[in-house]
């Protein structure tokens, strides 16, 4: 994926009201920013900030910059819009990167579905094969040792969605959740159980009924973001949840 127009970089200000931002461009200008990340944005979100904006005027949107990247002090970039994880995850699939879901002659995406009156982010489909229900997650939330965790806000929705990929998988078809982790500083992630013990709970659940669990790491440049690199997804308790997928390792089911 890349950036239609070179970034403006600046300083955070503040964030509020969870979709706006005011930022300190480089040439003194105080802008407010939409900002499309709906979580707490747990260690990427910190007043003075180096961020990186997407300027894209129109008289259809109220911002005319959107916020897209947060640069660590170590020069780490992560990407903070949620709205591109499922084109990223998508690129990859159709790239090979995630070799399990390789192979399908169809992509649909936002497919409503389930119980629950949900929307499946991408729809894989073929002769001979069964359905694969993807749900992607958005990962920006990292600590030390390259551990990235997920959620960084209880997710209600989230959990909803894992309820969902079991009832498919009940019902004969291919169900996978995929952690799409915008940045590069990460080797593993793993439910933030101190943050929604129930997501945890039912991620757990989940690859116990046979959905399958991926992660991916990607490469974060001023000019676009890829998904490269399979990651270690782990539970930290118990032998039976250690390691839940490695999507860099070949397409057989956890």
């Amino acid at each position: 994926m890349r950036f239609e127009k070179p970034l403006v970089r600046g300083r955070l200000l503040a964030r509020y009201r969870r979709f706006l931002a005011d930022v300190l461009l480089d040439s003194g200008e105080t802008v407010t920013a939409h900002c499309p990340n709906t979580g707490s944005m747990l260690g990427v979100a910190g007043s003075g900030s180096e961020v990186w904006l997407a300027h894209d005027p129109s008289p259809a949107r109220k911002c005319a910059y959107r916020w897209e990247l947060t640069e660590l002090r170590d020069g780490t970039l992560v990407g903070i819009n949620t709205h591109r994880a499922n084109t990223l995850v998508c690129e990859a699939i159709r790239a090979g990167r995630i070799p399990a879901l390789a192979g399908h002659a169809q992509t649909r995406a936002e497919v409503p579905y389930g119980e629950e009156r949900s929307r499946i982010d991408l729809l894989l489909q073929g002769p001979g094969r069964p359905d694969c229900y993807v749900e992607v997650k958005n990962v920006t939330a990292a600590v030390e040792n390259g551990i990235a965790l997920f959620p960084d806000a209880v997710s209600t929705r989230g959990t909803k969605h894992l309820r969902e990929l079991v009832a498919r998988v009940a019902r004969g078809d291919r169900a996978a959740l995929v952690f799409c982790v915008q940045r590069a500083d990460v080797v593993e992630v793993r439910p933030a159980d101190t943050i929604d013990p129930v997501y945890g709970r039912t991620l757990r659940d989940a690859l116990a009924a046979g959905v399958e669990v991926y992660a991916m790491g990607a490469d974060v440049s001023r000019a676009g973001i890829d998904l490269v690199a399979g990651l270690r997804v782990v539970c930290p308790e118990g032998a039976a949840h250690a390691s839940l997928h490695d999507s860099s390792a070949s397409g057989n089911r956890p």
